[in-house]
Formats: C-alpha cells, structure tokens, sequence
C-alpha cells in the first residue's frame, strides 16, 4: 500500500463527503499519475517511501508530467495559476536522505516530526514547507485560525532531536541493512521491501535519491550511503497461515517492542493488517498491495547483532500458536519456561 493509514482515512472518510473526488494510483508508473490528472485536479499527493511497503516514488518525473500537463507554477502571491499543488510526505527518508522541494515541479514537502526529527518517541509535530509564498501565506492562516501552533516544550524537543538528525539516521541505516539481509535469508520470509537491498523493486531508484546527508558528491568519501530505517516483510504462507505467523513473530520479541510508531531510537514492530492499516477494508488493503502477512519495522539505535538474533528467533518461533491462540502475557511466559 502506498499510503499512510491515517492518510487513506482521512481521504475516505472525510474528504469525499466535502464533495472532494479523490483517485488513488499506483505510483511505481508515473504514467498512472498522468492519466489521473483532470482539469479540476487541485493536489497531486505522493509518499516515498511509502508506508508500509517502503515502495518509492520518482518525484521528478512527477513534476515533469505536472509541468507537462498544467505549465510550470507562476510563484506570485495570491496567483492561481489552475496548476495542482504537488505535494510530497517524505517522513520516512527524511530531509537527511531526500530533499523533496530540489525535485523539479514539487511545491510542498511535509514530515511527521513526531517520528525521525524529533526521533525520541516524546513529542508530537509535523512540519509543512514550500517554496511558494502564496501556499505558505495561506497555510498561516490556516495555522493561526484553526490548528495549534507547536508548545514551547515540544518545541524545544523537536530542537533537540534535530540536532542529532545525522548520526542517528546514519546508525538507523546501519542497522536496518543487516536485519534486511537476515530477513531475505530466512526461510519464514517469501518477501521484503528494504530500498538498500538489490531485490528491492525501486533500488536502481533509491540509489540516486537517497542523499544519506551528503551535499556534494565529494562528501561520499566520508559519508557513506544509507537507506533509512524502515522495513517491511511478508511472511511465507497462505493468507490464514501468513496472518498466524505475522502476530507471533510481532509478540514473540523481546528486544523490538510491539508499539504503533516509527523513527525513534528504539526499535518497533507492528502488523498493519490489524493495527496502523485495520481501517481500510480487506478486499481494498490487498488490492493495494498489502497483505495479511506483512510485518513492518522501524529499526532503532540497539546494537545490530542484538536486533538480528531477537527478530530471527521470533520467526523461528512462529509457528508456536501460542499467541495464535489468545493466550496473555503470564501464559506466554509460562509456555516459554515450560519448554
């Protein structure tokens, strides 16, 4: 799926009864965002990566088949040049890793800092930024009447984390490559979306987006390439075995928690399916390309070997029913000693 679940939320249930029509696309062919343009469309939006399936968008050949379609944006106050607003949630890779607005045609790029930039799991903010004066004097306004400006504390949080940005995304990457390469090796994994990995569909892709912090290609002496720390995993089986053995691997660890977030120094597991994505109904969620077996990690700052034997042990395990069966927490326990 290639859309935050609160996104897709949002979209169904609120947009469209404001009378907004709303398309989803594939965004892997940039011809599929072509033909969804119409003359009324007012935003064209893209998540790269994508959550939870870490798919990847090429943000300038979006902007070169909007340039294409509508002209090149006419940056004046109060201009209403009839040309979408192309809009980019990069939350996952980061400014560290991609600078949506030096995309050609993109006008808006968005994060959650509650996640990397503030990178401490203590704070909730988001961040909007745009190169056009016209957008950022209306998104004031909106600001100032109907949204809440950030707090003096979670400001000083966010200030906080954004200090060490770089080198907490650096060991993230770290980190992430060597549980990738566990995971495609393991024999309980049929899939796994990780743009650091060859396999992965967009590598050739996220070989030329992610910056990894570097501003020259002078610094790739020195700053070596990353890829962020978000992967997910589709584990082996039908649709029923798949979904039993995604929920033990996610309750059968110790050192990852089972928690709904991302981009902190610790690192989180969660199953879409029945947590971040559980709104979007069934027969939708796999039309889009997620299914029941699909696990999703936001790897942390542990050490490496420590993340690696916790999650290998787990899908070791995963055919132990007992968090299958319902049992709780004392009884896992129990079960656990009793072997």
């Amino acid at each position: 799926y290639c859309v935050y679940g609160g996104t897709h939320e949002f979209l169904k249930e609120f947009a469209i009864f404001w009378n907004i029509e709303v398309d989803f696309v594939d965004p892997s062919d940039v011809s599929n965002y072509e033909a969804a343009l119409r003359d009324n469309t007012k935003v064209v939006y893209c998540e790269t990566p994508a959550n939870p399936t870490c798919r990847l968008t090429d943000l300038e050949a979006v902007g070169n088949v909007v340039d294409a379609r509508y002209g090149t944006r006419a940056d004046k106050p109060g201009a209403t040049d009839g040309r979408p607003w192309v809009m980019v949630d990069g939350t996952f890779a980061t400014p560290y890793h991609q600078r949506s607005l030096d995309a050609a045609g993109v006008d808006v790029a968005i994060q959650s800092a509650t996640k990397y930039l503030g990178g401490h799991s203590d704070l909730l903010a988001g961040a909007v930024t745009s190169r056009s004066a016209a957008f950022l004097h209306e998104v004031s306004k909106v600001q100032k009447l109907i949204t809440a400006p950030l707090n003096p504390m979670d400001s000083f949080l966010l200030a906080r984390g954004a200090r060490t940005l770089d080198v907490r995304m650096q060991r993230h990457g770290e980190n992430a490559l060597q549980v990738a390469q566990m995971l495609e090796d393991h024999p309980m994994v049929s899939e796994v979306f990780y743009p650091g990995l060859p396999s992965h569909p967009d590598y050739e892709l996220a070989k030329r987006s992610f910056r990894s912090g570097r501003d020259s290609p002078d610094d790739a002496d020195t700053m070596p390439q990353t890829f962020g720390g978000m992967i997910a995993f589709i584990v082996d089986g039908d649709n029923d075995t798949a979904l039993r053995r995604a929920k033990n691997v996610c309750e059968g660890l110790s050192v990852v928690n089972l928690a709904v977030s991302l981009g902190g120094v610790e690192s989180l597991v969660e199953h879409p399916a029945s947590m971040t994505h559980a709104m979007i109904p069934r027969e939708d969620r796999l039309a889009g390309g997620l299914p029941d077996g699909l696990v999703h990690i936001s790897v942390g700052l542990e050490r490496d070997s420590d993340l690696v034997e916790d999650l290998k042990g787990s899908l070791d395990r995963c055919d132990d029913d007992v968090a299958a069966g319902g049992a709780g927490e004392d009884e896992r326990v129990y079960a656990a000693k009793a072997e």
